[in-house]
């Protein structure tokens, strides 16, 4: 459900002003009122620079530690500015020495044809008057003459090429340039090149002990900048009034904050107004659900908030994600391994994804109640099984009698229709509630004539009512129906206007409710698919185990039955997460007319350590 709000207004000395926004930071109940700013201000807009930078920071950060956690611990020997200036110089560190690596194996490279010797001898040669040059060229290049002519001397020959050098008391030209050999010997390269490896080695183990160590304070510190950008903005939502003497300052409060806020403000001596939020306003939204129900409002949250005027669809959504997940999962097995799964990850991760692994275990419940309830059991089709009579009596398994319908698939089927008139109940509610009966007639009318024609032609099925009553209900029901939805679908235009809005309606809910209802048959073609891919990991693996005997048949039997099995379990869990949210986002908010437009309640509030 959604929290209920009050608009808070309030005037404030300009002296006072400082001090008072303390006060409301500490309180931290009171969500302010952003206003439209025609320029962007640059304190602001440095802050947020510097917020993009912190947040570039903890990325490079989490990069770095890669599957290790960062310390608990919160550091705050460093500011933010100096743990982002210390990242920045490892990096550029780590870049520099990098870049330096390169160029000492092209010099080694360079000097390996030559093997090692000592520039001094050659230095020497030259300051005695010969000239060394060294040259490297084609084995069918390379010519014998200038070994007498400039005492050239091969030094080695290499995959067809020679490496030779000339010893001459003036310097040569030959057909090819002397080569440029860095003044280093190779021994020296190979050293340098060592020692750039381990400072390298040793930048990137300080370099990971630095983000883990103060990974935390990088994150309290933007945390800490994210305050400063909350108040920066409350300043400039601030409107000076009276020449400047007078702040003005408009906000949000739940309502169950009411006693603590009139106090704060009756002792700060302010003068204030407050008064609950209309349909018309745009209150931030707090939704406030059940233990249950708040585990999925990460999926209304996802979608968009609602508005004030709408109703919170997280306690609809929370029970048919659930049931859509276990349709598409389908085993009983598998959700016996998401529990496991969710209380093994619970222990391991941080508190905020552990929070996650609640709805990956109550999921895990749901579809192995489900799974059982179809009769899959890690592939096994119970149904078929020897177990006792009195569980396949409560499975849904099989032809429905008579017919060559899967009764998983009516089930489907089934489920989308509910799902479906559930919307549009939703829907003809909350439009009613916002724009008055008179308004929303047309809305009531297609529900009563989906609903009730859903209602007595089961009933007819079922043969609770007789041909008759049931040829009279339909008449009475479509009767009533087509007045709301031909006639006074819209009370301010004329009856042409509306018959003709009525028969494009009916066009538009003709093929739209055809479509939705058929979108839910892919939870039983899920389903299916599922049982049936571990149906043959079972196969697969005990095939294996019967042809390879029982000595070591049981390994490739085990690992097929493992490997399958989880690959199996991860494809049907990313389908049970994207179809059900395909179903709740497309099928049931278009039919439910959610618009998802509202705006998260956000207090301001002072930075806590976390």
């Amino acid at each position: 459900m959604i929290t209920k709000m009050k608009k808070l207004t309030f005037l404030v000395y300009h002296k006072e002003y400082e001090s008072f926004l303390d006060r409301i930071r500490q309180l931290g109940v009171v969500h302010v009122v952003e206003r439209q700013r025609g320029e962007v201000d640059p304190a602001l807009q440095s802050l947020l620079q510097k917020r993009a930078q912190y947040k570039n920071v903890l990325l490079g950060m989490q990069r770095n530690f890669g599957d290790g956690k960062p310390d608990d611990s919160v550091r705050k020997d460093l500011t933010g500015d100096a743990m982002v200036e210390r990242f920045e110089k490892f990096q550029a560190d780590i870049q520099e020495l990098k870049q330096q690596l390169p160029v000492c194996e092209k010099d080694i490279a360079a000097l390996e044809p030559w093997g090692e010797f000592d520039w001094n001898v050659v230095a020497r040669l030259r300051d005695a008057g010969w000239f060394i040059q060294f040259y490297d060229c084609m084995e069918n290049e390379y010519k014998t003459e200038w070994e007498t002519d400039y005492n050239a001397l091969m030094v080695r020959q290499h995959g067809g090429h020679v490496s030779f050098v000339t010893v001459t008391p003036h310097p040569v030209e030959l057909e090819m340039e002397p080569l440029r050999l860095p003044q280093q010997s190779l021994s020296e390269l190979m050293e340098k090149k060592n020692l750039l490896l381990e400072d390298i080695e040793d930048k990137e183990f300080n370099f990971i002990e630095f983000c883990r160590m103060y990974y935390r304070g990088l994150e309290y510190a933007n945390r800490q900048l994210q305050g400063d950008i909350d108040l920066r903005k409350v300043q400039l939502d601030s409107e000076p009034m009276a020449e400047g003497s007078v702040v003005l300052l408009e906000g949000w409060i739940p309502e169950d904050a009411e006693v603590e806020v009139r106090r704060m403000l009756d002792d700060s001596g302010v003068y204030y107004d407050l008064r609950p939020a209309t349909k018309e306003d745009r209150a931030p939204i707090k939704l406030k659900n059940n233990a249950f129900a708040r585990m999925f409002e990460v999926l209304t949250k996802m979608y968009g908030m609602p508005n004030y005027s709408e109703f919170d669809p997280t306690p609809i959504i929370a029970p048919f994600f659930s049931l859509f997940f276990a349709f598409c999962l389908g085993d009983a097995g598998y959700g016996l391994a998401l529990i496991a799964l969710g209380f093994i990850l619970k222990k391991k991760l941080s508190k905020s994804l552990a929070g996650m692994m609640n709805m990956v275990i109550t999921l895990g419940i749901v579809t192995t109640v489900f799974g059982a309830v179809l009769g899959t059991f890690f592939g096994v089709n119970l149904f078929e099984a020897d177990v006792p009579q009195w569980m396949k009596e409560y499975m849904i398994a099989g032809k429905i009698d008579g017919t060559t319908y899967d009764k998983a698939m009516v089930l489907s089927l089934l489920i989308g229709v509910v799902n479906i008139c559930l919307a549009m109940t939703v829907k003809a509610v909350c439009n009613t509630v916002r724009y008055g009966f008179k308004e929303t007639l047309s809305d009531w009318g297609w529900l009563l004539l989906v609903v009730g024609f859903i209602c007595t032609g089961g009933l007819s099925f079922f043969e609770v009512i007789s041909a008759q009553v049931t040829q009279w209900s339909f008449i009475i029901i479509g009767g009533v129906a087509a007045i709301g939805i031909y006639l006074l679908n819209n009370l301010h235009r004329n009856v042409f206007a509306n018959i003709g809005a009525g028969l494009w309606d009916t066009y538009n809910m003709a093929t739209g409710l055809a479509g939705d209802t058929l979108s839910y048959i892919r939870l039983y073609a899920l389903g299916l698919a599922g049982g049936m891919l571990g149906g043959v990991f079972n196969q697969l693996a005990f095939m294996t185990y019967d042809a390879a005997g029982p000595l070591i048949g049981w390994l490739p039997c085990g690992l097929i039955l493992v490997f399958g099995h989880a690959l199996n379990i991860a494809m049907s869990c990313l389908s049970g997460f994207v179809h059900p949210l395909r179903l709740t986002f497309v099928e049931y908010f278009k039919n439910s007319g959610y618009e998802g437009k509202g705006e998260a309640y956000a207090p301001f509030a002072t930075v806590e350590e976390k």
